[in-house]
């Protein structure tokens, strides 16, 4: 049996769903997820990550909090509402370092909360703590 933390799309890699309106910091972000072997998909705003976790199995979102159209805070708020949360972890991946703003993506349901710039070595950490086994 595969565990919740590491499920597998249907190609058999880990899914995750980077959502961010920096396409330097999406291109980035995959280069290190698919070196860790994820099949990576990605959304430029909330909007566009609603349709696309609607089109698949993912295991994972990485979102920024500050982007146009549907902010990464309102998005949370709509995948609690909608109870996709339940299947997947969400890992908010911002400028945002505030501990208020932390506690607030938290309490609205992220998993866990990384402020940028970060290392590949951060990164690697959070997902570890969030129960995926990488290397």
């Amino acid at each position: 049996m595969v565990s919740f933390f590491n499920r597998k799309s249907s190609s058999g890699k880990k899914s995750v769903l980077i959502v961010d309106d920096s396409r330097a910091v999406r291109m980035e972000i995959r280069r290190v997820m698919e070196g860790l072997g994820f099949e990576v998909q990605e959304a430029d705003n909330g909007r566009m990550a609603l349709t696309r976790l609607q089109d698949g199995d993912v295991s994972l979102a990485l979102i920024d909090w500050n982007m146009p159209v549907m902010n990464g805070l309102q998005l949370i708020q709509r995948l609690e509402k909608d109870g996709r949360l339940k299947s997947m972890k969400v890992l908010m991946v911002t400028t945002r370092g505030e501990l208020d703003d932390m506690i607030q993506a938290l309490e609205q349901g992220a998993n866990d909360y990384l402020v940028k710039p970060f290392s590949r070595a951060d990164l690697v950490e959070k997902l570890a703590e969030l129960g995926f086994r990488v290397s």
